[in-house]
């Protein structure tokens, strides 16, 4: 157990730089912090943000 330490640690850095990503989001700032979540998940280059849409992180969809 005392191995896992470095990695909660890392893991709380990362969950802090998160929520003050988010915090800095105004306006849609819940479609624009997926949309970050697609462009660093995504295999590959992005192209435009229509595809990027379409990536299973993106968990916004529109219904039709």
């Amino acid at each position: 157990m005392v191995r896992d330490i470095p990695a909660i640690k890392q893991l709380e850095v990362l969950c802090r730089f998160r929520e003050e990503l988010y915090g800095c989001l105004t306006r849609r700032a819940d479609a624009l912090f997926e949309l970050a979540d697609a462009v660093l998940c995504t295999d590959g280059p992005v192209r435009d943000l229509v595809g990027l849409s379409l990536a299973p992180e993106h968990r916004r969809r529109r219904l039709w």
